[in-house]
């Protein structure tokens, strides 16, 4: 196995590219990556196969921005049949020697053509896994769940109809998504669709055993750039008491909380006259140099403990600029002494932007 193959969002090919090439060639894993603009995927092909697998198995998922899901390919040119798709699935399996994986997943681009496959990829989960138990490659339906989460995921990846790709990934380091996507519904009563991100912030970066945690009835947290009030409303919802700053209008419906205090000045001048506040949150349209030095100098100044805030990246060099600002913000806060865990990822709510979450330790 000397392919990976990398799932993403349509049109950041190339920053997903580079960013595996960058970190696979870290930790001397060298080879070059196969893509086509808009086709939501890529593969990176490394020279040495057994240097791939040790990648693979032991760098994080997590570590990836641009990387919603990632596997190790078996095979990377099935010709399915459309009158008996799974005869093929079930030939791959076999020629690969795959034994006792605990699920199956029929997965495909999220594009607009992508989409189209999404029937047909229901179709198939069932009469494959039937099929893949009867020939050993996956495990009998086990007593226990736990029994299956423990063990290695088969996925077919349909490029079209009559296309696919097969891989296999192993649960301890993979997205347990479908698609490696977060779908979320949108509450009819948020004030804009921008709620979404950081619903799937919390959700992604906060492990679920430590939400009840972090993200406690009673917080104070600051929103900067708050207006209409897309962030404040998730805060709002957990029972957070909130300060709101823009220079733009909030939602009545969020004011009418009691939980939310608007000051309309610059959220790159304010600073909370306490230090009780827990969380600090930002969606700023800004440069990103700008952004990550104010949330620096929150964390730096003790005047938060945890962030998750976003960087509006340019048309050209995302990738570059996304690696820049990492750097900066490492710099700033080990200059400062301070212990934190930071994570970044361009999540699926997300559009020109990447999402950063850091906390104090």
């Amino acid at each position: 196995m000397k392919q990976l193959l990398l799932y993403c969002r349509s049109g950041f090919e190339k920053e997903c590219a580079a960013e595996i090439q960058d970190k696979a060639a870290q930790n001397n894993v060298f080879g070059f990556c196969k893509l086509t603009a808009h086709s939501a995927f890529v593969l990176f092909e490394a020279y040495d196969a057994e240097a791939l697998l040790h990648f693979y198995r032991s760098f994080s998922l997590t570590k990836l921005v641009f990387t919603r899901q990632w596997c190790l390919l078996l095979s990377a040119e099935l010709q399915l049949m459309p009158h008996d798709r799974v005869s093929t699935v079930l030939e791959a399996t076999a020629a690969a020697d795959i034994r006792g994986c605990g699920e199956i997943r029929v997965e495909y681009p999220e594009t607009n053509d992508g989409k189209t496959l999404s029937t047909l990829a229901r179709k198939l989960t069932v009469p494959l896994r039937l099929s893949l138990r009867q020939q050993g490659a996956m495990m009998a339906k086990p007593k226990q769940a736990k029994d299956c989460k423990a063990a290695p995921v088969l996925h077919l990846f349909l490029v079209s109809g009559t296309e696919a790709m097969l891989g296999l990934s192993y649960p301890e380091n993979n997205n347990p998504l479908e698609n490696g996507i977060m779908r979320l519904k949108f509450p009819k009563d948020a004030p804009s669709r921008s709620t979404l991100k950081l619903e799937e912030a919390f959700l992604t970066f906060i492990p679920e055993s430590e939400r009840d945690k972090r993200l406690a009835p009673g917080m104070k947290a600051v929103d900067l750039g708050a207006s209409p009030g897309g962030w404040t409303y998730q805060l709002v919802r957990r029972s957070m008491m909130v300060i709101a700053i823009d220079n733009g209008p909030m939602e009545q419906s969020l004011m009418d909380t009691g939980q939310v205090k608007h000051y309309q000045v610059d959220g790159f001048k304010f600073e909370p006259q306490k230090k009780n506040v827990y969380w600090l949150v930002c969606d700023m349209i800004e440069q990103p140099n700008r952004v990550t030095d104010r949330i620096c100098d929150w964390l730096i100044a003790g005047w938060c403990q945890e962030t998750i805030f976003n960087l509006k990246l340019p048309m050209k060099k995302r990738y570059e600029v996304v690696s820049q600002s990492m750097d900066h913000i490492h710099q700033r806060l080990q200059g400062a002494g301070l212990n934190y865990h930071i994570q970044a990822k361009h999540l699926y709510h997300d559009r020109e932007e990447v999402t950063v979450h850091i906390q104090r330790k």
